[in-house]
């Protein structure tokens, strides 16, 4: 879609508010919001856009192909069914370290494209993918599959929802996660069946058990090579009967069944609430709250999101058209919603190298601390993906967050700037404070981080602000420091007349910065 297409699309016809040119603070928050933390550089080239501008902008200029070098091994073929037979005990523990060393190395690549993409929405929408259609290590033995399987989502990430569905429902790694690959005429395996209708397009309660048993008949036949482990149709697996699903009934195989879950306005809608949860806010709906102005405010977002889902369905389901729909209501740039999510550990890691330009010896160090802090990717806790949110942040992961900040710190390039100063030990105490599940009285130990290769020119950085690192700040250069970095003012109060050092550590040490 060309960016004058995406301009029709995010304006609908340019409404006031979509013409309302964007200053610093909503550059930070759009670009925050659809791709990662950004440097103060992507936030300026933004300001003076309206706001339609600013949507076709990302969607116009978002590419598919990866600008980093994936591991060689990806392309190769796994071990054959009778090589693998063949192999001893020693072979098979060895071949498991190289499998586990495998998938280490395609972790490793991906934060590493995270970090150097030139389009940060399109691994965005990868790791929310990521997330929707879970796979994972547990169940996927060989990262070759998983690898491919990554590929997929990337393709389409930004494309066409159907596509994908019928893509993602013959992938290797989904055949195997979810244990289609054994699905077959007589026995069929009911366990796609149900998870696609409840976690990929429905949602609970628009399906029955007799639809999970005949969608699982219409899937029979759909498998994995043994040898290649490659997505092979075995006509002699499959049932070719009759089955009614949703209430329509006929001889369907799988295409024909997930045809059907694209033909229902639930999929529309259940698909829209989760980008809408994933770039607007998760608040529950009005009847979980209690104020009446916040009821009224959940009735006007029920319709928003009522809204994007038309347009989502009435596009045949285009995932641009999602967006620039999701990205031009009220509810998506309202002052309110800002600073209401919290950064998934990617989104926090990645934007922090992003927002600092900090140069690092191998991505593996930085893949490593975002599995310590709760996301191991490509190996989602279970079928449902991440649960996110608040549930990020635990009296672990936001002490491992700081310590990520303090080893940052550790490794910039201005020789004497100080550790952490005295003036930061409120902002710290208010991080760790933060979430209520801390008054367990759980800490993780504070330990020295290795440098890991990390290098931070933070005397370079602070020069954009005109400030220095060991020189006391000026009100004025706080305030573009905060605006630059947080989306919400600082929860803790931090010293004026910090050194330029001390008072970014206190801003990174808040708990305001973990939020977007």
């Amino acid at each position: 879609m060309t960016s004058h297409a995406n301009a029709n699309a995010a304006g609908q016809g340019l409404s006031p508010e979509m013409q309302t040119p964007v200053d610093e603070d909503d550059a930070l928050f759009f670009l925050t919001r659809t791709g990662f933390s950004p440097a103060p550089a992507d936030v300026a080239r933004l300001v003076g856009m309206s706001r339609a501008q600013v949507v076709a902008d990302a969607l116009g200029n978002a590419r598919q192909t990866p600008v980093t070098a994936w591991p060689a091994w990806t392309s190769t073929l796994p071990p054959s069914r009778a090589q693998r037979q063949a192999m001893t005990s020693d072979m098979r523990r060895d071949e498991q370290r190289e499998r586990n060393q495998h998938y280490d190395a395609l972790r490793a690549a991906w934060v590493g494209e995270m970090i150097a993409t030139p389009s940060p929405l399109t691994e965005r929408m990868t790791l929310f993918w990521h997330g929707h259609f879970t796979s994972g290590q547990d169940k996927v033995p060989y990262p070759q599959t998983m690898a491919a399987q990554h590929a997929l989502l990337r393709r389409e990430a930004l494309g066409n929802f159907g596509a994908m569905l019928h893509d993602v429902a013959k992938d290797p790694a989904m055949l195997q996660y979810l244990d289609g690959a054994s699905n077959r005429k007589g026995r069929p395996n009911e366990n796609f069946a149900r998870e696609v209708m409840e976690l990929f397009t429905l949602g609970e309660g628009h399906y029955t058990q007799r639809d999970v048993a005949e969608a699982a008949r219409a899937l029979t036949g759909w498998s994995v090579d043994p040898d290649t482990l490659r997505f092979a149709a075995r006509p002699d697996w499959h049932d070719a009967g009759d089955k009614t699903i949703l209430g329509v009934t006929g001889p369907f195989d799988g295409d024909g069944f997930l045809d059907i879950l694209l033909a229902r306005p639930e999929t529309a809608s259940f698909v829209s609430g989760k980008l809408w949860r994933e770039f607007v806010s998760d608040t529950p709906d009005s009847a979980e709250l209690a104020a009446e102005l916040a009821a009224e405010l959940a009735t006007e977002h029920a319709a928003a999101r009522a809204t994007v889902a038309a347009r989502f369905r009435d596009s045949g389901y285009d995932i641009r058209a999602a967006l620039a729909a999701l990205w031009s209501t009220d509810a998506f740039w309202d002052a309110g919603n800002r600073g209401v999510l919290v950064k998934s550990p990617a989104e926090f890691v990645v934007g922090t190298v992003r927002t600092f330009d900090v140069s690092y010896g191998d991505a593996a160090m930085l893949a490593n601390t975002v599995r310590a802090l709760g996301q191991n990717l490509f190996e989602p806790p279970n079928v449902k993906g991440w649960p996110g949110g608040t549930t990020w942040i635990n009296s672990t992961t936001l002490l491992a967050r700081k310590q990520f900040v303090e080893q940052l710190f550790r490794a910039t390039e201005t020789a004497g700037v100080r550790p952490m100063a005295a003036s930061v030990a409120s902002a710290a105490g208010a991080m760790t404070r933060a979430p209520q599940d801390m008054a367990s009285g759980q800490r993780m130990p504070a330990k020295p981080a290795p440098r890991g290769g990390l290098r931070f020119d933070l005397e370079r950085w602070l020069a954009t602000f005109r400030a220095r690192p060991q020189m006391p700040t000026t009100l004025s250069t706080e305030l573009q420091l905060q605006h630059a970095l947080l989306q919400v003012s600082p929860v803790a109060a931090i010293d004026t007349g910090s050194t330029g050092s001390a008072y970014l550590e206190a801003l990174l040490m808040d708990p305001a910065y973990q939020l977007k």
